[in-house]
């Protein structure tokens, strides 16, 4: 043995002796018995099971409404996240890159850009107070539109004049 686990003179060596006799069950005891029958918990991937969204609820039902904004808070969240993450892998190549920015980085902009796209289109105008039920019927209102005028941002539809 080594003096570092020994100890140095006769009071350290004493203290380690009586240390490892009290220690020494207990740390044998939770390594061999508590550690192999505890199962692991992983809180930062907890997985949620998917629930129903809002368009699968009854009207009366408001567990179920309850359970949908619940989800529907988390994959914002999560959307959030991932947007926060581009954007953090964007400026990081613009800091990285320094003038060649505008040409090496053009492919991060652009899928930062349609990830921007995306979330506006499920997320945007619905404010600070924004569910399920309000993001569902923005979503129909855009479909209606889609269906009568054709995607957003290509204009309206010429009338036909017999029609």
């Amino acid at each position: 043995m080594d003096d570092a686990s020994r100890g140095r003179n006769p009071l350290e060596r004493f203290l380690n002796a009586v240390s490892n006799t009290i220690e020494g069950p207990v740390v044998w005891f939770r390594e061999k018995i508590v550690e192999p029958n505890r199962p692991t918990y992983y809180w930062y991937h907890r997985k949620f099971r998917r629930v129903p969204t809002i368009d699968e609820c009854y009207t009366d039902d408001s567990v179920c409404q309850f359970e949908a904004n619940q989800q529907f808070k988390r994959d914002k969240m999560v959307d959030n996240e991932i947007l926060n993450i581009l954007r953090q892998r964007f400026e990081d190549c613009v800091l990285y890159e320094g003038p060649d920015a505008k040409v090496k980085c053009q492919g991060v902009l652009e899928q930062y850009k349609q990830a921007e796209e995306n979330w506006f289109t499920k997320y945007g105008d619905l404010g600070g107070y924004g569910n399920a039920t309000t993001a569902y019927m923005k979503q129909k209102h855009r479909m209606v539109w889609e269906r009568r005028h054709g995607p957003v941002g290509t204009g309206m539809k010429e009338q036909v004049a017999g029609a």
